[in-house]
């Protein structure tokens, strides 16, 4: 007990760092995946054919395949295959790599969210609308987003919460984030080793900020009941 005592700032002051780097991964991926999943889930309800169904074949090929692989072949396959290594070297590289990894990813996953949302708003309210005069912009902006907003706010929650977690994958390409710095402390990092309680600690963080973000999206779902 002594021992861990001694060990706890250094291990904490590590952690810190690591959970830093988690966090703006979420909120990179976050900021990036929200707008582009919008756009993507255009593409896949387009009338143009074509577009339709190679977007649909994109969101089915990311959203079928593990995003631990997809993170190895965004961060090597340039190098490795292309002899381009875009990525350069270094944290921030990685964490470039990992970024759009993420992004990709989530948007995907968020575009079929705003798909089931759009696609749920009554068709009839369109067709009120085309009768009242108003363009399909004014109609999507004033009429079908909100809606869509009120409808995809629970299945995006839990996209979110899973995104929390799914930042310890970044590993994989050795980006520094929490679970990697709780892991070198078993390994052996800053005269510790062979100790596994800072890598059961992280879980500490994920819980602490899982509910924060589970309290601020049930408040958010609360202000948009005036839908009902």
């Amino acid at each position: 007990m002594e021992l861990i005592l001694e060990q706890f700032p250094v291990v904490i002051q590590s952690l810190n760092i690591g959970f830093i780097q988690t966090l703006k991964l979420f909120f990179v991926t976050l900021l990036g995946a929200v707008p582009l999943g919008l756009i993507i889930s255009f593409g896949s309800m387009s009338r143009f054919r074509p577009l339709s169904y190679l977007t649909k074949i994109i969101v089915w090929i990311v959203r079928g395949t593990p995003l631990m692989i997809q993170l190895l072949i965004i961060y090597y396959f340039p190098g490795l295959v292309l002899d381009n290594p875009i990525w350069g070297g270094g944290e921030s590289g990685r964490f470039i790599a990992a970024s759009v990894a993420f992004i990709f990813n989530y948007a995907c996953y968020f575009s079929e969210i705003y798909r089931g949302g759009i696609q749920g708003v009554p068709k009839g309210q369109e067709e009120a609308g085309l009768v009242l005069g108003m363009t399909r912009s004014q109609i999507f902006f004033k009429v079908t987003l909100l809606q869509m907003i009120k409808r995809i706010v629970p299945p995006m929650s839990n996209e979110i919460i899973t995104l929390v977690k799914d930042t310890s994958l970044a590993r994989i390409i050795a980006l520094q984030e929490i679970i990697w710095a709780g892991q070198a402390f078993l390994k052996g990092s800053q005269g510790i080793s062979g100790a596994i309680w800072p890598l059961f600690f992280t879980a500490v963080y994920y819980l602490i900020f899982n509910g924060i973000l589970t309290v601020l999206l049930g408040q958010l779902e609360k202000k948009l009941d005036y839908f009902r």
